[in-house]
């Protein structure tokens, strides 16, 4: 199924959502990466309100405030920071490869966006703000503006559904020997 999403998210647009279906998300978006999520950890203190946010795992690169590249980058970088970032409401995030999906159930989805597609992505994407810069481009916080960034895959649902968990069981079982 296909759906077309608003941010800040609400717990009904989440819970809406099947492992599967396709999103387009619209409204403001958050990167952050690994020095972010750490800078969030060791500080306590937010640059910004996270309660429906979405957080992309994402290091964009940005020239004059224009968004050249904001691919996907891998998120299991950043999975020990997942269920600190949901407690601050973070309702989907976006990335490649997936994360458990114990701390999303009842609170959060992961989004798969394409790795590769980092030009599509800049597309669909404005600067609004930059937080943390010293942390340099790629690390910094960027809040971004998305129109229709996607299509994206909930890769991990609220409910439990996981597509990664569930391809690894498949391959298992086709690969185990006949007996």
């Amino acid at each position: 199924m296909e759906h077309r999403l608003r941010t800040p998210l609400l717990a009904e647009d989440i819970h809406k959502l099947r492992a599967g279906d396709t999103v387009y998300l619209s409204g403001t978006i958050y990167t952050a990466r690994d020095k972010a999520h750490a800078k969030l950890r060791s500080c306590g203190c937010l640059p910004v309100d996270l309660s429906g946010a979405t957080l992309y795992h994402c290091g964009p690169l940005i020239i004059d405030d224009i968004v050249i590249s904001a691919g996907p980058t891998t998120s299991g970088r950043m999975a020990r920071y997942s269920e600190e970032v949901v407690s601050h409401g973070v309702r989907a995030i976006i990335g490649k490869g997936g994360v458990p999906g114990e701390g999303l159930q009842g609170k959060c989805v992961y989004l798969a966006y394409p790795g590769g597609c980092g030009a599509a992505a800049a597309g669909q994407l404005r600067v609004l703000q930059v937080h943390l810069p010293e942390l340099g481009m790629a690390e910094a916080m960027w809040e971004l503006e998305a129109t229709d960034l996607g299509p994206m895959i909930v890769a991990i649902d609220c409910h439990g559904g996981d597509l990664y968990r569930d391809v690894k069981k498949s391959v298992q079982e086709r690969l185990k020997p006949d007996r």
